[in-house]
């Protein structure tokens, strides 16, 4: 779809509407409506917004400026701009950014707020001269995403149920890993959701803070000049009960998480690792003691994000065998199997798949488990230990929701083989 003259939207400010915020106070940002670039720019929001978009990006190749939508995880084309028009959108989203329009040569980071059909929403904005020009990237945010339920998250019954009765201890260390868009902010925030903030002081150190809570949870934004350690330890003079971290990045903040689980803290954080039992090891590398992590560790969740198949267009799908037995699936599994894949429809704009589920695997810090770690317990040792409490793999997560018709074994192999590549 190319955004010209022709097709833009002038009613859109009635719909959609920029929001800066100056000195605490907030108001419509400026710009005629008959403006070329504000209705490119209204136009551009308004069809992330109504088609699920989680990420806009804007490309400056040689002759035109490419726009793509990121829709469950995977970037879709959505129409050009002629440079002559690029330069104007960009200088719209930057100063509705709070960026300098004047400054080209240095990447710039900013947030968006806007409203759109009474609802307010925010985007978080960066922007990095390139060969071609300035790329401009926004990750929408929407706070109603934000209140979502650890019931949607497509957790098994059974893990659910020990992850709840985890996030209630009233102190201790839990982790959540996986690389970078695997749903682990989303799972913190259903946890955080979960938590009486009523009674219980609960503070978050995050870059960037994705979503604002409602009520009585206290969030800050790491800077330059308050980094996660600083703010971390400035937040245990503030009498917190539960603490979220971000994301453990370094030594400093990973020691600070320990020493406040250990001093009645309850301090739920993130881990860049490929799966749960690597979490371990992870802290050991980052200088944590194996009986500090013994003492400190409550429950540890791995997990990654699968596309689901479409629930309009979804049918009965004979896929190869080669295909079922790369995640595992064979002849004994196939029994009551409900295999479905989705042909494409208006619904889900051709794909095949609607939405995103989580895939888990989740260890608990019981005794056994806490004593092989005391005894720098090797990996497959670990792993006996954790198959003794009834540990499950996020590859058998994946199988039992290809075999109950909710995703193709394609997206499974995809979210969880990539590790196991020697």
């Amino acid at each position: 779809m190319d955004f010209n003259q022709e097709s833009g939207n002038w009613g859109a400010a009635k719909r959609f509407r920029l929001i800066i915020r100056e000195q605490g106070q907030t108001r419509e940002m400026g710009g005629s409506d008959m403006s070329l670039a504000v209705g490119i720019v209204d136009n551009i929001m308004m069809n992330a917004l109504e088609t699920q978009t989680s990420d806009i990006h804007l490309q400056p190749e040689r002759d035109q400026l490419r726009i793509r939508f990121r829709q469950d995880g995977v970037l879709h084309d959505n129409g050009q701009l002629p440079p002559e028009q690029a330069t104007n959108v960009l200088a719209r989203l930057k100063l509705s950014a709070g960026m300098r329009i004047d400054e080209m040569r240095e990447p710039q980071d900013g947030r968006i707020d806007m409203e759109f059909n009474g609802r307010r929403l925010s985007a978080r904005a960066s922007c990095v001269p390139s060969l071609n020009g300035e790329k401009f990237v926004m990750r929408l945010l929407d706070p109603q995403a934000m209140k979502v339920d650890l019931d949607s998250l497509g957790m098994q019954p059974s893990t659910q149920a020990k992850w709840r009765q985890a996030i209630a201890v009233p102190y201790g260390l839990i982790l959540v890993t996986g690389p970078t868009g695997s749903g682990k902010t989303s799972t913190l925030y259903a946890s955080l959701n979960q938590l009486d903030s009523k009674t219980r002081n609960i503070v978050t150190v995050e870059d960037p803070i994705e979503y604002e809570f409602d009520h009585n949870i206290a969030q800050v934004q790491v800077t330059e000049k308050m980094p996660f350690p600083r703010v971390m330890r400035s937040f245990l003079r503030q009498d917190p009960d539960v603490m979220m971290v971000g994301e453990i990045r370094d030594p400093d903040s990973l020691s600070i998480a320990i020493q406040a689980g250990l001093t009645g803290h309850l301090v739920l954080s993130t881990l860049h690792t490929n799966n749960a039992l690597e979490a371990i090891g992870r802290m050991v590398d980052m200088d944590a003691e194996w009986y500090l992590i013994s003492g400190v560790v409550v429950a540890i969740m791995a997990q990654r994000l699968v596309r689901k198949n479409c629930p309009k267009c979804s049918e009965p799908f004979p896929y190869p065998r080669e295909d079922l037995e790369i995640i595992g699936i064979g002849p004994d599994d196939m029994p009551g199997a409900k295999l479905l894949k989705g042909k494409g429809c208006n619904e889900c704009r051709g794909s095949g798949t609607k939405g995103r589920t989580g895939i888990y695997e989740l260890i608990i810090g019981n005794r056994d488990f806490k004593q092989a770690i005391t005894h720098k317990a090797d990996y497959p040792e670990l792993m006996q230990v954790a198959r003794n409490q009834g540990f499950a793999t996020m590859l058998e997560d994946g199988k039992a929701k290809v075999l109950a018709g909710i995703t193709t074994p394609d997206e499974v192999a995809k979210a969880v083989l990539t590790q196991a590549i020697d």
